[in-house]
């Protein structure tokens, strides 16, 4: 997840954190590779000896499946090269910044299952926002609901939208902004998370992009979304 929004997440089992507190260009790594596949490159720098080999595949497998679909949707000028760093000095669970994603090894290992981590972080890099282009709660709304769309592993991780309660608000953001979002695509606007991520990116958001791509408020669609909530939702 992007350092900007973090740590309001951390005890919902999402992804927050404080910064990496090294980094790869200091850091003494215990392996580090190389791959490319299909004009993608993935760096996997690793400080932790006790990272399952297993973890690591998967994680890479995830990569160049997952990368290349959010870049061919969302921003097909996204960065060719991404790294992962394994850091044991880190303490969140992932956060992206710049084409590099931090792990922190203690989660992969407590959470094996947890492979769409992965999935949520490099949609952050697919999508590139440019500082303050968007409200945090859209950014990572955005982000969880292409792990939903994308992710290879959630029902296995036990990764779900939650249900809609009363009280809940867009602004909750993550899980609850994701099925949002694919509640508008189950009810005609199918477009809009395409719309909302290239306005994001290229600094046009306003709140009346909402009413311009769809008729209605941001409000006047979440009463809505309250009054009707159900969704279809396949996982994999």
């Amino acid at each position: 997840m992007l350092h900007s929004f973090l740590l309001a997440a951390a005890t919902l089992g999402l992804w927050a954190a404080p910064a990496a507190a090294q980094s790869p260009a200091t850091a003494v790594p215990i392996g580090r590779d190389s791959l490319t596949q299909k004009g993608y490159t993935l760096v996997f720098i690793n400080q932790d000896p006790a990272l399952a080999p297993a973890t690591k595949q998967r994680m890479t497998d995830a990569f160049f499946k997952v990368y290349p679909q959010e870049a061919k949707r969302f921003n097909q000028k996204t960065l060719r090269k991404v790294t992962f760093f394994v850091n044991p000095a880190y303490t969140g669970v992932a956060a992206t910044d710049n084409g590099l994603v931090d792990y922190n090894p203690k989660w992969l290992r407590e959470h094996p299952e947890d492979i769409d981590v992965v999935t949520h972080e490099v949609m952050h890099i697919v999508q590139a926002y440019p500082n303050d282009s968007a409200p945090g709660w859209l950014t990572e709304g955005i982000a969880d609901y292409a792990r939903y769309v994308y992710g290879v592993n959630n029902q296995a991780g036990n990764w779900k939208l939650p249900e809609y309660k009363a009280g809940q608000n867009y602004t909750n953001s993550y899980r609850i902004m994701a099925r949002f979002l694919v509640w508008l695509d189950q009810h005609g606007h199918p477009k809009l998370v395409n719309q909302l991520d290239a306005a994001a990116r290229t600094r046009t958001y306003t709140p009346d992009i909402w009413s311009q791509k769809t008729g209605k408020t941001l409000d006047e669609l979440w009463a809505a979304y309250a009054a009707q909530p159900a969704v279809q939702l396949t996982y994999r």
